[in-house]
């Protein structure tokens, strides 16, 4: 089975990445702007009928669209994030109608939801931010698009190789700077009182091998850990896995969009049902993986934003 990946050097991407190439039978290509990938596609910037001419050469029997930006405005959002999946889309169905796609998403996507609830996949997607709202135009384009295509609403994702843009990765970085200076200091955050749904990006590279092979409907599904936590809960988490004895000072008031979404738990019956899937890590596993596993990505957004 010959699958490329797109994205693979991200944090999403490189995990999917290596769990796919240890399947048996599978050859894994590689396609993004690093200078190591298979085949330079940029979807951002890529025209449907260079797609197209990639794709006729990597003949692939199935395609992870990994490729996503989180940050640099509006437009760099709206290029990575719908654009892109449409020109992938639209180049799949001249040359490779057959493969299947599966493409992530993001529970941003849905916007506000109900404390105390689980949020299934038919819940009106109203998202608070462009970041959601781009990635839903990305999902819409793959799930009209007349394709074997599959898209799944990854939560918050955690684990090792965070990167500084995702919150886990950000708090992370700060804690880092702490104690590099002393292990008794104060790390200043901001509001950690949202509740999150965290799920190990070791658990989605999972979900992802089984998408592959499913004949699952339907095509949308979320893939989370089905529990919210308080964001406060991954900061203690991290400081017990660095051995920080030093106070953790949060400012007070939210902000960003913890105000508009306080609470998110992703229902993930319909995964567990459709693919057999279940997370297999706790948090606790995934923050001792991360901060053991901790690099030197530069940090993104502000702390304190959880997405």
């Amino acid at each position: 089975m010959r699958i490329l990946v797109l994205g693979s050097t991200g944090y999403l991407g490189g995990h999917i990445a290596e769990r796919l190439h240890a399947l048996p039978g599978v050859r894994l290509l590689r396609g993004g702007r690093a200078p190591s990938d298979d085949l330079r596609i940029d979807l951002a910037r890529v025209t449907t009928d260079a797609l197209a001419e990639q794709l006729v050469r990597a003949a692939p029997d199935a395609v992870v669209n990994c490729a996503g930006a989180v940050g640099g405005g509006v437009l760099a959002l709206a290029e990575v994030n719908s654009r892109g999946p449409a020109v992938l889309c639209d180049a799949l169905r001249a040359v490779a109608p057959t493969a299947r796609l599966v493409h992530l998403g993001s529970a941003a996507e849905y916007g506000p939801t109900c404390i105390g609830e689980r949020t299934p996949e038919d819940a009106p997607a109203r998202p608070v931010a462009p970041y959601g709202a781009t990635k839903l135009a990305g999902t819409l384009a793959v799930l009209d698009a007349g394709l074997d295509a599959f898209v799944l609403r990854v939560t918050n994702p955690v684990g090792p190789g965070a990167s500084r843009a995702g919150l886990p990765g950000r708090l992370t970085g700060e804690l880092r700077l702490a104690l590099s200076r002393t292990p008794h200091g104060t790390v200043r955050v901001g509001d950690l009182s949202a509740h999150r749904d965290f799920v190990d990006v070791r658990d989605v590279a999972d979900a992802v091998a089984l998408t592959l092979t499913t004949s699952a409907r339907p095509r949308l599904l979320n893939i989370g850990s089905g529990r919210a936590v308080p964001v406060r809960d991954l900061m203690h988490g991290l400081v017990a896995a660095a051995g920080f004895t030093g106070r953790v000072e949060e400012t007070l008031g939210k902000v960003g969009r913890s105000v508009a979404v306080p609470w998110q738990c992703a229902d993930i019956s319909a995964a567990e049902r459709e693919l057999g899937w279940t997370p297999a890590r706790s948090l606790r596993d995934s923050l001792t993986a991360l901060w053991a596993a901790d690099g030197s990505s530069p940090i993104g957004h502000a702390v304190g934003d959880p997405r």
